[in-house]
């Protein structure tokens, strides 16, 4: 009996550790042996550190820097887009309404280049019928006064000596007043307004089709250099434009930003902030494009200078760099970055001086599972 309760009692306390098929939290069987990660293998560990073999880390092509706390200039996001430069772009409106007409070398499309001056397409003003009457009325009637008045010359150019020189001068005075009149409503009459560019530029948008009838003031095309255009940023700081340094763009570290100015009234809650985009070879931003200015603040802070692509993401979404714990083995740490520029971050706590971190890989390194 005694030998019977004692196997019992092992039973139960076999089945009260791991029931045939129990996961723990994680998904694991606890069940099961714990499984060893293999020498040879890429494998992330239960402390959440990941093994890379040496033929990994060379066919991943790892590099490691060993970091030093050093001074840099901080620098702050903000959310903007590209704007047209006022000087380098305009827009082509109609004056009056009326429908269009394609131009000499047709109506031209987004993308193509164009000359200041160019007629890109005709305006043809369309009156109602009544206006369009009385026009035809007035022309007709002063067509008959000028004929009129041309004879009335011609008699008195036959008699001249015999007629007073005033009235020969009245005449033709009349005369050319009618031509004149004529030669203003024959051209009302039909009449079509030149969509000229603006500048030496590219199409940047064109909302223009043959036939179509158009309003007065309709943006019909917008043409702009695209060597110059500004990038607008806004922030709610209104004190942020009097600290402001050297600027550039995430992502686009060609594009350097020049701080023109900050306006000095809000817009929707929000302070505009204007900067000059300049490259080496052409820009690669269009208008409307949203963009994110690093602005770099003229106080230094303290911390450790990365390369941006250093900095991955942990599944909390928590900014985490990769530390070489052993010649195998990486440690994620969870850190605090400051953007420094495009290309570089600055590390302000998380992280300590002498720490080898990866600085080339480090998102394959945080695929590893």
């Amino acid at each position: 009996m005694k030998h019977l309760l004692v196997t019992t009692a092992l039973l139960v306390g076999t089945l009260a550790q791991a029931g045939p098929g129990a996961h723990g939290p994680n998904g694991e069987h606890l069940d099961a042996p714990p499984a060893a990660a293999h020498a040879d293998t890429l494998a992330r560990l239960p402390d959440g550190s990941v093994q890379v073999p040496m033929l990994a880390q060379r066919r991943l092509a790892l590099r490691t820097l060993l970091v030093k706390e050093t001074e840099a200039t901080a620098a702050i996001e903000l959310p903007g887009r590209v704007v047209m430069d006022p000087n380098a772009g305009g827009r082509v409106q109609a004056l009056s309404g009326g429908r269009l007409q394609p131009g000499p070398r047709g109506l031209p499309v987004a993308g193509q280049t164009v000359r200041r001056g160019d007629v890109l397409g005709y305006v043809v003003f369309n009156a109602n019928p009544i206006e369009a009457a009385n026009q035809h009325a007035q022309l007709a009637q002063i067509r008959a006064n000028h004929q009129l008045a041309q004879q009335r010359v011609q008699r008195l150019e036959s008699l001249e000596g015999t007629v007073p020189r005033k009235d020969l001068e009245a005449a033709r005075a009349e005369l050319q007043s009618l031509a004149a009149q004529e030669k203003a409503v024959g051209a009302s009459v039909g009449a079509r307004e030149a969509l000229v560019a603006p500048i030496n530029g590219v199409v940047a948008s064109a909302a223009a089709v043959a036939g179509q009838v158009v309003e007065s003031r309709e943006v019909l095309f917008e043409v702009v250099d695209p060597a110059r255009v500004l990038v607008e940023a806004t922030t709610a700081d209104a004190t942020l434009g009097a600290r402001l340094g050297r600027a550039s763009l995430a992502g686009t570290p060609e594009v350097l930003l020049e701080f023109l100015g900050a306006a000095r009234s809000l817009r929707d809650g929000v302070l505009p902030l204007t900067f000059r985009a300049t490259a080496r070879g052409a820009l690669p931003l269009a208008l409307g494009q949203p963009v994110t200015v690093l602005a770099a603040l003229d106080r230094p802070m303290k911390g450790i200078l990365l390369p941006a692509q250093a900095v991955t993401r942990s599944p909390a979404n928590e900014p985490v760099v990769w530390i070489k714990a052993s010649a195998e083995r990486y440690v994620p740490q969870p850190v605090r970055v400051q953007p420094v520029d495009a290309q570089t971050v600055l590390v302000t706590q998380g992280l300590g001086a002498d720490n080898r971190v990866v600085v080339q890989g480090a998102s394959l390194v945080a695929q590893i599972r």
